[in-house]
């Protein structure tokens, strides 16, 4: 009985050093893909945005419905900075996935706080395009640490403030040109703008119009008459008269 037990256990380990050297074979044979795959340039919008923040962290918004707060993702939150108009964005995505869990404009009045009972958490209000509508939404954002936290939140509010003050001096820009078109169009209305003196000296001068063009032709034109008191008046032919002083001899 016992050398029935052996013999199976022996079988039973040459079967499994069979497989093992089967399975461990290299027979060289290479395979080609069916399907070649191409490395391909994915854009993501941000290229031609300057970074002014990049920090870690997760991302929830208020849901009004359900009156809780509902996650967005973890990742990469970013304060970027167009470089040629000059617009300012949040945009925040998934670290995995990279799909976008906030993307909206930080414009002159945003204000960010701290969350209640949370100094890691700060809370703000936006107009939210990330699901390719706009929505106001109320997020609320966490970091791992008390500091990122406060950075995130002075750099929010020096670009706000920055944009406050840029739309301040476009709207005064705006204000003059509006007064300086009211004024020359009131000018317009009144026959123009008056013409210095010293102006109109040095034109050169214009040509005659054509009513004095006719009037002087018409002028020299007109036949020459003779003045009679310009006549030569004939001279008279004086005789010369003896001398009665001489005497005849």
């Amino acid at each position: 009985m016992a050398s029935s037990t052996n013999e199976s256990e022996r079988r039973v380990v040459e079967e499994e050093e069979e497989t093992t050297h089967v399975e461990d074979e290299d027979t060289g044979a290479q395979v080609a893909p069916i399907v070649r795959l191409e490395e391909v340039a994915v854009s993501t919008g941000e290229e031609n945005e300057l970074v002014l923040l990049d920090l870690k962290s997760k991302l929830y918004r208020f849901d009004k419905e359900g009156n809780q707060w509902k996650e967005r993702g973890a990742g990469t939150v970013k304060i970027l900075k167009h470089k040629t108009n000059g617009k300012i964005r949040l945009v925040m995505r998934q670290s995995k996935t990279l799909k976008i869990c906030a993307n909206h404009l930080i414009l002159p009045g945003m204000a960010v706080q701290e969350h209640s009972g949370n100094e890691k958490s700060c809370v703000w209000h936006a107009t939210d395009f990330s699901d390719e509508e706009l929505k106001q939404e109320f997020f609320c954002i966490r970091f791992g640490s008390v500091e990122n936290c406060k950075a995130f939140m002075r750099k929010f509010e020096e670009v706000a403030d920055i944009a406050e003050t840029e739309g301040k001096e476009g709207d005064e820009t705006a204000e003059l040109l509006e007064n300086q078109l009211k004024i020359e169009d009131g000018k317009a209305k009144d026959g123009g703008e008056e013409v210095p003196v010293a102006a109109v000296d040095n034109q050169p001068e214009v040509e005659r119009s054509v009513t004095e063009k006719v009037h002087v032709a018409a002028v020299e034109n007109q036949p020459k008459v003779e003045d009679s008191s310009t006549e030569e008046v004939p001279k008279e032919e004086v005789v010369e008269k003896p001398d009665q002083s001489e005497k005849k001899v």
